[in-house]
């Protein structure tokens, strides 16, 4: 664990893929710069998956892995050891998964989600044969990154492909990469339905937490990826298809990633609105693809903001961090406008300097 909690600001908790482990997948992630400017308000948990971690012992004949209902059942109690409170839960594949399991169990540990590459289904019979036809043909380490990269990474993107490869088949033990590997294909299908406005929002098995889906667009997961955003709450789920990135957007494209979650962690209203507008001015290219992921009026906000044009009438719901928001100045005289900073009007307020 990285840090203390940090008042009642919820921990970010990272869960990783098959073939993976908490430094190979996400160490390009939280290394960026961006990312670091949001950390710095964050305790952070990396959760290793058992056997996965480096210089990992070898589990004895006969250990029952396992599966992924029991993965995530052992959060809670790992977050009750550290004493978190809550969590901001960011997963890869076999990681999304747990992580999405563990918001439907205890929708109360968890109060946002990113989760990349995630596939909510089962594994079909046929996607089962096909994987025990293809082992007779190919090892572990070839079917694991077909899991992770497209036929074209696979063939184009050679310096990455060689470090992932060599990392599988050499950093983790293979005995418990193959449990690891055979409880994610024996998981179960998430129990979630998209929720219904007048029908059924207050009773519908679904994640009930501000989501961020993420997928590259020339991943082998997007059409699973599709399918999970189907099935959650459109209130609540943004899907970020990133373009130009294959499997792993996080290694390949971590900058693009880093600004989506600080968006999404500021929309969530934990992050200072003033690292947004110091951004700006460090010239931070916000887009309003990346900043429909919690509204386009923020988009609008930001845009007229850098052109020195005061939008703070328009625009609304957003919380200095640990602050209630204001409605009128009049209420709390210590608040100025996000934009012009003057405190005779707006519905945005920051606190003086």
């Amino acid at each position: 664990m990285r840090g203390a909690a940090k008042g009642n600001r919820p921990t970010i908790l990272t869960y990783h893929d098959i073939g993976l482990n908490h430094k190979s997948c996400f160490n390009s992630l939280f290394n960026f710069e961006d990312m670091q400017e949001v950390t710095q308000h964050f305790s952070v948990l990396h959760v290793d998956a058992p056997g996965q971690q480096e210089n990992a012992p070898i589990f004895p004949t006969g250990y029952q892995y396992p599966s992924m209902d029991e993965l995530a059942e052992m959060l809670p109690s790992v977050m009750t050891q550290l004493h978190i409170k809550s969590v901001i839960g960011i997963g890869v594949g076999a990681g999304a998964y747990v992580l999405t399991k563990l918001a439907l169990n205890e929708p109360s540990l968890v109060e946002g989600l990113v989760l990349i590459n995630v596939d909510p289904c089962a594994k079909g019979w046929i996607d089962w044969a096909a994987s025990k036809l293809s082992g007779w043909t190919s090892n572990l380490v070839d079917i694991i990154m077909g899991h992770h990269f497209s036929t074209d990474e696979l063939t184009e993107n050679k310096e990455i492909i060689q470090t992932y490869r060599l990392h599988i088949s050499q950093d983790i033990p293979q005995d418990n990469l193959a449990m690891f590997y055979n409880s994610y294909s024996s998981r179960a299908e998430l129990q979630m339905e998209r929720p219904v406005s007048g029908l059924n929002e207050n009773t519908a098995t679904t994640v009930r937490c501000p989501t961020l889906l993420v997928v590259g667009d020339s991943s082998p997961a997007v059409d699973v990826v599709v399918e999970c955003n189907s099935r959650m709450n459109p209130t609540k789920t943004t899907l970020l298809k990133m373009a130009d990135c294959g499997g792993l957007p996080q290694v390949v494209q971590p900058g693009k990633l880093a600004e989506a979650f600080k968006y999404f962690v500021q929309g969530m209203g934990y992050s200072d609105l003033l690292s947004m507008i110091s951004a700006l001015v460090y010239g931070l290219h916000i887009t309003r693809e990346l900043c429909t992921v919690f509204s386009v009026k923020t988009y609008e906000f930001y845009e007229q903001l850098a052109s020195g044009s005061c939008t703070a009438n328009q625009v609304s719901g957003f919380q200095p961090e640990s602050e209630p928001l204001s409605s009128s100045p009049s209420s709390s005289p210590s608040y100025v406008c996000a934009c012009c900073r003057s405190a005779d009007h707006a519905d945005v307020f920051l606190p003086l300097q």
